[in-house]
């Protein structure tokens, strides 16, 4: 049995780490303090947006899944939102998202 982490704490550790870093990242939508869900929409450099979103292995371990949609990203976020009001959406402005999100939630 795994522990895992309140979804504000995790949230917290993002924001807290790009700000430090002098990035950029903010909430776009609260979920569930302990247990909602992550969607990360990751902006890069040229303003190309990633949707990354925090799932759960068969094994219980959290991992990153790209869940970027091939077109009509604003109604992605709100189907999402609609069907989990649960989940958090960060927006992440980080050089190397993946590997930011990993290395801060412990996942790399």
């Amino acid at each position: 049995m795994t522990t895992r982490l309140p979804t504000r704490l995790l949230v917290d550790a993002l924001l807290r780490r790009a700000n430090d870093r002098g990035d950029m990242g903010m909430v776009l939508a609260r979920g569930d303090r302990d247990a909602g869900g992550l969607l990360v929409i990751a902006v890069d450099r040229d303003g190309t947006e990633r949707f990354l979103e925090r799932r759960l292995d068969f094994d219980g371990r959290a991992t990153l899944v790209d869940v970027t949609p091939a077109n009509d990203s604003t109604n992605y976020r709100e189907r999402r939102r609609a069907q989990d009001p649960d989940l958090w959406i960060v927006e992440l402005n980080v050089p190397e998202p993946e590997r930011f999100i990993a290395e801060t939630l412990g996942q790399g």
